[in-house]
């Protein structure tokens, strides 16, 4: 229970906790849509250049963009020390890809402001999330 106590009285652990569970959730959920275009047709938003680099087609590209953003999820959701990081440099590279793509200039400066975030995530879980130990042995946490 003093995960409850900690989650409603430590600023700093529930920002951990909402930045974990965003960074969790959405690369999964975008990951996802790379192989059914529900949200949008990700393809467009792919750059001309990388687009040549890759030996894929667009949409086996955008596939592969899927999985690295599912495995950057569920990397963020086990140990957000290391997987926040992933997260991070996974948004620089989609900034880079947009901010060489005119025209997507507003959804890049956004994706900037999420690799923040990401970072940020980072920074916290150095604290909350220390490397090498057990869920159980982490700060405010015990064993029933």
């Amino acid at each position: 229970m003093r995960v409850l106590h900690r989650l409603r009285g430590d600023p700093a652990y529930q920002s951990f906790t909402l930045l974990r569970i965003g960074f969790t959730v959405l690369p999964i959920v975008f990951g996802a849509d790379k192989f059914a275009n529900v949200l949008v047709n990700w393809e467009r938003y792919l750059a001309p250049w990388i687009a040549h680099l890759s030996p894929l087609s667009k949409l086996h590209t955008m596939h592969i963009v899927g999985v690295i953003e599912i495995v950057a999820g569920i990397a963020a959701a086990i140990k957000p020390r290391y997987g926040a990081y992933l997260v991070a440099a996974w948004l620089a590279g989609i900034v880079v890809n947009l901010f060489s793509y005119s025209g997507y200039y507003d959804i890049a400066l956004r994706d900037f402001g999420l690799m923040l975030a990401a970072l940020t995530l980072a920074r916290l879980a150095s604290m909350f999330d220390p490397p090498g130990l057990t869920k159980f042995d982490r700060p405010g946490l015990h064993r029933d």
